[in-house]
């Protein structure tokens, strides 16, 4: 919250606006008397007509919430300034009495008192990046939802499982289409796989935009680099964060994707660490586990650090916690503009390679060369380099436990305590 100093007054009028799908509802807060201003139409030219009838000095408050990105485009020009703020920052949920027209003027008081703290508004390339992943989420969502469908089917017929690992591939299709099932389960398989095939057209297109916007980013390339980081978990990560010049240190940028623990402390009892805010995006915290899946399984530092954590934690908190270290990666590398250290160069440049297909590039054809035939002495090679990093952080950390601790009183003694 800002703190203004005394004797300070703002110059101008606080404006408080509460969105809906078809109205927002106004509020005015002048010389700190709040008033209500009825309501508008929530679309475009009713809108602009409230944006030039406010004046060039008024501030306007809203939350956060599906039209308010386009609300703040329009109304940017006719004042001084939008600030879209976070409902848990308001205090407005809390409230015995909760209303359209309160929640206005709640907000236009607290915008005149200059008590709220704005969110950061996303340019358009990462609105749209946003917008891509998010459609694609919900294609992958509803191919899984089909694709249960026919598993159903199969458990119902006492089928058991199929002769071959992937049951949507070819051997498994052709197996699908072999079984002697009756009318209204053969019409479920058939609608099912119409869906299926439907639906990888859809996501392949929507990949494949979100493939040419990555190939033209440095930091996409960049983070990449990290073996196990795929295309998905990349654009999920910079669509959720923009700029990295945001966040001055790896801890805000951790506690602004929710990875870092809730901290609770009363009276003399010193204090405890609990469970993830899961503040933020929660796409760029599923983003960051799942990779956080792949980066374990190769062998480096990070492997290492998931290991050492699931041996007194457990599988579930040291996974999240290989997320939160891959975070901090992140901003390391960005930051500093360095690749990562421990990279297999082969699987980079397979990676980047596929990277290239997926946004359109021609397929080269011939003999298979380059990226795709990488030497096996060349890959064995890496991965002892990578073996050897791991070897390395599980020393260090060895030592680390074995040298005293430098401070004989305090929390940080105390296992499980923060």
């Amino acid at each position: 919250m800002q703190q203004l100093p005394p004797g300070f007054r703002w110059v101008g009028r606080g404006v408080g606006l509460d969105l809906h799908r078809d109205f927002v509802e106004v509020a005015i807060c002048e010389d700190g008397v709040v008033r209500s201003a009825g309501r508008v139409k929530a679309t475009p030219e009713t809108l602009e007509v409230l944006g030039a009838s406010l004046e060039p000095t008024d501030r306007v408050a809203m939350e956060v919430s599906g039209g308010c990105w386009e609300v703040a485009r329009i109304l940017e020009p006719h004042v001084q300034r939008v600030v879209v703020v976070s409902p848990d920052d308001t205090g407005i949920a809390q409230a015995r009495t909760k209303t359209d027209k309160l929640d206005a003027r709640a907000l236009a008081k607290l915008m005149w008192h200059g008590e709220l703290d704005a969110v950061w508004m996303p340019d358009k390339r990462c609105r749209v990046l946003r917008r891509r992943l998010a459609r694609r989420e919900q294609l992958v969502r509803s191919r899984t939802r089909c694709k249960g469908e026919v598993h159903a089917v199969l458990m119902r017929q006492l089928q058991g499982k199929p002769p071959c690992s992937d049951l949507f591939g070819v051997k498994g299709l052709k197996w699908l289409r072999s079984l002697d099932l009756p009318v209204e389960e053969a019409e479920t398989v058939q609608a099912a796989l119409r869906q299926i095939a439907f639906l990888d057209r859809e996501i392949a297109d929507v990949e494949k935009l979100i493939a040419k916007e990555m190939l033209s980013s440095p930091e996409a390339r960049r983070l990449m680099t990290v073996p196990g980081v795929n295309l998905i978990a990349t654009a999920a990560f910079l669509a959720a964060i923009g700029d990295i010049s945001r966040f001055s240190n790896a801890r805000r940028l951790v506690a602004y994707l929710g990875l870092d623990p809730r901290v609770r402390q009363s009276g003399e009892q010193p204090a405890r660490s609990g469970r993830i805010s899961k503040r933020g995006s929660a796409a760029a915290r599923w983003a960051l586990v799942e990779a956080a899946w792949s980066v374990v399984c190769q062998p480096g530092p990070l492997r290492a650090h998931y290991q050492r954590i699931r041996s007194r934690r457990g599988h579930g908190k040291a996974i999240v916690a290989a997320a939160r270290k891959l975070a901090v990666l992140f901003w390391c590398m960005l930051t500093r503009g360095e690749d990562y250290a421990h990279q297999q160069p082969s699987l980079t440049a397979q990676k980047l390679r596929r990277l290239e297909l997926t946004a359109g590039a021609p397929v080269r054809k011939g003999k298979p060369s380059g990226v795709w035939v990488t030497h096996q002495k060349m890959r064995h090679a890496e991965k002892q380099l990578a073996a050897q990093a791991q070897a390395s952080y599980e020393r260090m950390i060895r030592d680390w436990k074995a040298a005293p601790p430098k401070n004989d009183v305090g929390a940080s003694v105390t296992a499980e305590r923060a």
